[in-house]
Formats: C-alpha cells, sequence, structure tokens
C-alpha cells in the first residue's frame, strides 16, 4: 500500500470508498430480533467504532497529500453550518412535534416529513454508563471529525475539481473553481448517498457547502461547517432522539 500513499486520487476517493463499503455492511449483518445478543441484533455499535478506526488510520495514512488552506471563511462557514443543519433537520421537527405523526397520510419521506426514530439508538448500553459513554464518544468522533473529512476531501477536495479538469489532472484545478456541472454533479452525488429522507436537507446543504467552497476557496472552511453541522445534529438527536438523523 505504501507505493499508494502519495496519489492524489487514491488518498481523496478510498477513505469515502471504504467508508460507505463498511456502513453498507450493517444491514446485511443486522438480525432484528431483540432476543439476541447486541452485537448481532444491532450491529451498527461494533461496525461504526470500527469505521471510525480504519478510516481514520487512512486519513492519517493519506494526510499529506490533502491541503486545508488558505485558513478564511471560518465565520461564513459556522453561519452557513448552523443553517444548513436547521434546514436538514426541520421537516423531521415539525412532523414529530406537530399532530401529523398521527396521521400517516401525512408522511412525505422525499421532502423528510416522516418519523425518525429509528436508527443508531446507544440506549441499549443505557445500563452500562461506561460503555454509553464509550459509545457516544465514538460515535461523536465519526460525526464531527471522521465524517467531514471524508466527505470534504473527497466531494470538494476531488469530485468538484475533477468534474472541471476533464482531462488534466484533477489538482490541476484550483480549490473552489465553479462550474455549473461541477454543482451538479457534487450535489446529486451527495444526495444520492443519503437516505431518501435527507434528499432535501442534502440538497440545501450540498448547495450551502458549494458556495461557500467557492467564497472561501478553503477546503478547512468546508471540514469546518461541516464539522459545526455535525455537532448540532448530534447534540439534537441525543435530546430528542430522532436517532435516524445520524
Amino acid at each position: 500500500m505504501l507505493k499508494y500513499r502519495n496519489n492524489a486520487a487514491i488518498a481523496h476517493i478510498a477513505p469515502l470508498v471504504v467508508f460507505l463499503l463498511l456502513t453498507s455492511v450493517v444491514p446485511l449483518l443486522a438480525v432484528k430480533n431483540s432476543a439476541l445478543p447486541w452485537w448481532r441484533s444491532a450491529p451498527e455499535h461494533w461496525i461504526y467504532p470500527l469505521q471510525t478506526i480504519i478510516c481514520g488510520g487512512l486519513l492519517a495514512f493519506f494526510w499529506k497529500n490533502y491541503t486545508f488552506r488558505p485558513a478564511r471563511g471560518f465565520l461564513l462557514a459556522t453561519l452557513l453550518g448552523v443553517a444548513g443543519i436547521m434546514i436538514w433537520i426541520l421537516p423531521g421537527w415539525l412532523y414529530s412535534a406537530t399532530d401529523w405523526k398521527h396521521d400517516e397520510n401525512i408522511a412525505i419521506p422525499l421532502l423528510g416529513f416522516t418519523s425518525r426514530t429509528e436508527g443508531f439508538n446507544p440506549t441499549i448500553f443505557d445500563k452500562s454508563p461506561f460503555w454509553f459513554a464509550i459509545v457516544i464518544c465514538f460515535r461523536f468522533i465519526r460525526l464531527i471529525v471522521v465524517v467531514p473529512l471524508i466527505e470534504e476531501i473527497f466531494w470538494r477536495g476531488f469530485l468538484m475539481r475533477y468534474v472541471v479538469a476533464g482531462h488534466r489532472p484533477f489538482k490541476s484545478v484550483p480549490f473552489g473553481t465553479h462550474t455549473w456541472k461541477a454543482f451538479g454533479v457534487t450535489t446529486a452525488a451527495l444526495m444520492l448517498v443519503h437516505a431518501k429522507e435527507d434528499w432535501v436537507g442534502a440538497l440545501v446543504f450540498g448547495s450551502l457547502m458549494y458556495f461557500l467552497c467557492i467564497r472561501s476557496k478553503s477546503l478547512g472552511a468546508c471540514v469546518w461547517m461541516h464539522a459545526v453541522a455535525n455537532l448540532l445534529l448530534g447534540i439534537y438527536v441525543l435530546k430528542t432522539r430522532q436517532w435516524g438523523f445520524w
């Protein structure tokens, strides 16, 4: 693997590919039976920490291929992160906080108006404060460190530039170069890797992230915006127990 360490394309693509592959394993291994041990009925509780460690290791291995500077646009990134995640969770919050949840005819999953209670639920460890704390710790490391780095390195650092580059090396395209084709491809791809309930949120968030990217020309600012949004999302999920959001 050492011979691939300096390959810029592999460095930008591999962490996300491995991340998605490990995510796809969860439904294949899960057996919905509460009588089974947690590691069989809810394998996400060991796969996601493993995913965090493996993908974090890949990021460290390829680290010198990433350029996060210039260090600017972080205030705008913070504001857009807050706005983006508020819009993302709004349909699910409205659905759960109103009488809509009692009327199945109002559920519109494609717009996010649906129940978000099914998902990564750490309360199965409620009887063990130590393991509950470990699970939450790994979940937040994944949420606010690994995911923002992996996704922004790929979507903005690679794919957006690759679309613009054509037959040229993607790194020959300055970070934050705008074309409508790059906007359409990266935003659509971002939507498709999320659940259909999150498509509208992903569309809005991806558009705001694209704006930040071309405005700041900073991968670091994009990672920061994503991390701020995910931190707020994690806090919201713990408060509301809408586990389907994370």
